[in-house]
């Protein structure tokens, strides 16, 4: 057999995640058989951790798409527009509250040496119908890709995710569907008709630590969550951090021509705890006539 064909065997074989450390992803969905299979090089945006569309069969970086939460966190709003909100460590924000869905995030972090506290999402709270989701990383001191760091409860139950690639849990009461996208640490979240919710667990590596001088201790890696959402339904009177930019009104404040285009306004995302709905934009459980309806999202 050509030797060639043996390497693109072992390849594809010898781990099933499309994300690797390598530097290299591939198409992981027999559907699309001219790709299944062939190994990429990740883009220079995101060198070691890569997706691929299988449809176009290229490579991706998931942090530069719309929807996306990443790193100290830096956001793709709908409008593919990218901005950073800071927020504050230990303290939770409102990303997205709409009448039928409502989703906070709690921030984690060090100080910083310039006047700033370096953040990062290390857990959501969903609030959908009478029900409460929590997608969180746990705190890890060395980082094992092996090992599944991530939490995920329902109404206050853990909730045992089948270990492996494409295998699934679900809710036919609630409407949730829970699908393990890699090997560990990576799922996919569909609350039926809301939302779809990507979710990483990722660590603050040596050399993030070392460029951004995070100054990241052998104690705790930061371990915490990056974050894709497609959104469903939205009213027009969505709001949040993330939620504000799929209104069809909103108008950026952010100044986009800067190096580091940052979101302000914290304290109006501020919320009491991750399943708290008093943030000062909060639209959770209005009734539909007051919410002026929803607007079909094919983000």
């Amino acid at each position: 057999m050509n030797r060639g064909w043996i390497l693109l065997g072992i390849l594809c074989l010898s781990y099933i995640p499309s994300i690797v450390r390598a530097g290299k992803a591939a198409c992981h969905d027999p559907f699309y058989g001219r790709c299944y299979g062939i190994p990429h090089t990740c883009p220079a945006g995101c060198p070691k951790l890569c997706e691929i569309d299988c449809r176009l069969c290229k490579p991706y970086c998931s942090c530069d798409r719309p929807g996306a939460v990443c790193q100290d966190p830096r956001f793709i709003g709908g409008d593919g527009l990218m901005f950073y909100f800071h927020g504050k460590k230990d303290k939770d924000f409102c990303l997205v509250s709409d009448p039928t869905v409502h989703i906070n995030a709690h921030f984690i972090g060090k100080s910083g040496k310039k006047g700033r506290d370096f953040t990062w999402v290390q857990s959501i709270g969903v609030l959908f119908g009478s029900h409460q989701l929590y997608i969180g990383a746990k705190k890890v001191s060395k980082w094992h890709e092996s090992v599944d760091n991530m939490l995920i409860q329902l109404n206050g139950e853990e909730i045992m995710v089948p270990a492996g690639m494409s295998k699934r849990w679900r809710s036919p009461v609630t409407g949730l569907k829970i699908q393990g996208i890699a090997e560990t640490n990576k799922v996919k979240v569909t609350v039926e008709g809301l939302v779809e919710i990507e979710a990483r667990v990722v660590p603050i590596s040596s050399e993030e630590s070392r460029v951004h001088g995070y100054d990241i201790t052998e104690d705790d890696c930061f371990a915490h969550l990056e974050l894709n959402f497609k959104f469903h339904t939205l009213s027009k009177r969505v709001d949040g951090v993330l939620g504000q930019i799929y209104r069809s009104s909103y108008r950026s404040r952010v100044k986009l021509a800067a190096a580091m285009p940052i979101m302000g306004g914290a304290d109006k995302f501020n919320t009491l705890h991750l399943f708290a709905t008093d943030c000062a934009v909060s639209n959770f459980g209005l009734k539909k006539g007051i919410a002026e309806g929803g607007e079909p999202l094919t983000t």
